[in-house]
């Protein structure tokens, strides 16, 4: 039996890799699958493994108040040390872009100890957007052995960088599998503030903004065209879990605090998250993994960034890339507002991020790489 050590550190990973986890737990024969967190971070982390049903083997509890990239670089590193010295898996899985995912690859490295890389190949070409992400997701990919490309477009980014073909396979993303498996079409809200909510007769904008490059000017562009928006449009209501960081909270309120029909709440677990988006009318957003959740469930998403690592979904129609000036951003919001031709344009075309088996597909290349079958995959898209 081979030993497989899933390791994460915040809430994109664990939605992402929680799937994953469950399905590698369909192999007790073939498959030990273990899991170490980080807990990069904490809170957040925490509601999706409730969620999932998912309890670490091992966990770090690196988060600090005020932690800096090189707090959590160092901290994981000595952590992780440790765990892998004791669990001496035999491949190593890591999730995307983040400081967790970079640093694991890199203690696996020092230990010789094969890593796969879910989530791999997505490139923006700017090093600095979205930072630090771009390069971790570079480096991880010099480091990783077996890399689990999302799309088609995701393997050739690999190929051009000198990756083995042969270690390289398409699966589909994984967040949607965690999404098709959440989202249910008779959800009851127990927040009141979205209980109250009339989802029938009101068009939702859901808004998140987190961005490190967005913080300042470029997030009150994007706040100023959201308050134009709620103030032409009655039908119109703004839901925005803000992120806890005092950068964000702070222009927020001093843009959109206090106006009717503005939603301001607290971070949102992940259930009730993604079913406030199968509900909402558009998704304007600086996130990375909304731009693949979103199309599945319908919504047309306005990417509020410079540049994105998911091309994909701009060439298929699902999203579009606004960046944050204001006129930009309330040009658009307006277009899918007034256009139904345009927005169901939007809403209808075929999302390019994957289909509910990106997990399934995942697992079958493992055990395929590993000998312990002799039944070679079918990657996603064939």
């Amino acid at each position: 039996m081979m030993k497989v050590l899933a390791i994460f550190g915040t809430r994109p990973e664990a939605i992402k890799m929680a799937p994953l986890v469950k399905e590698l737990g369909r192999y007790p024969g073939q498959i030990s699958c273990r899991v170490a967190v980080t807990a990069q971070h904490r809170e957040m982390l925490d509601q999706v493994l409730r969620l999932f049903e998912i309890e670490p083997e091992h966990d770090l509890g690196i988060m600090q108040p005020g932690q800096s990239l090189f707090d959590i670089t160092g901290r994981a590193l000595s952590g992780l040390e440790k765990v892998l010295r004791e669990e001496q898996p035999d491949l190593v899985l890591v999730h995307g872009d983040t400081t967790t995912t970079f640093v694991a690859s890199l203690a696996s490295y020092y230990m010789q100890i094969p890593v796969g890389h879910v989530e791999a190949g997505l490139r923006t070409g700017n090093k600095f957007s979205p930072f630090p992400e771009e390069l971790n997701r570079r480096l991880t990919g010099a480091l990783a052995d077996l890399h689990f490309a999302p799309t088609a477009r995701a393997r050739e980014n690999l190929l051009l960088e000198g990756v083995r073909r042969e270690s390289i396979f398409v699966t589909g993303n994984t967040v949607i599998d965690a999404l098709l498996g959440t989202v249910s079409g008779d959800y009851v809200f127990t927040r009141p503030e979205l209980k109250a909510i009339d989802h029938r007769n009101s068009r939702i904008l859901l808004v998140t903004t987190h961005r490190r490059e967005n913080l300042g000017e470029p997030m009150r562009h994007i706040y100023q065209a959201l308050r134009e928006i709620i103030e032409s449009y009655p039908d119109v209501r703004i839901v925005f879990p803000v992120h806890k960081n005092p950068a964000v909270r702070s222009v927020v309120d001093s843009v959109l605090g206090g106006l009717e029909r503005v939603h301001l709440t607290e971070p949102l677990d992940y259930q009730p998250f993604v079913n406030l988006m199968q509900k909402s009318y558009i998704v304007l957003t600086d996130s990375g993994g909304m731009q693949e959740e979103a199309p599945s469930l319908g919504k047309p998403v306005l990417v509020l960034r410079n540049t994105t690592e998911r091309p994909e979904a701009v060439d298929a129609g699902t999203v579009l890339l606004v960046g944050t000036e204001r006129e930009a951003v309330l040009r658009e919001t307006r277009r899918l507002l007034d256009d139904k031709d345009y927005y169901r344009g939007m809403a209808e075309a075929v999302n390019p991020y994957g289909d509910g088996h990106a997990s399934r597909r995942i697992a079958e290349f493992i055990l395929y790489k590993y000998g312990m079958t002799k039944i070679p995959p079918v990657g996603f898209g064939g």
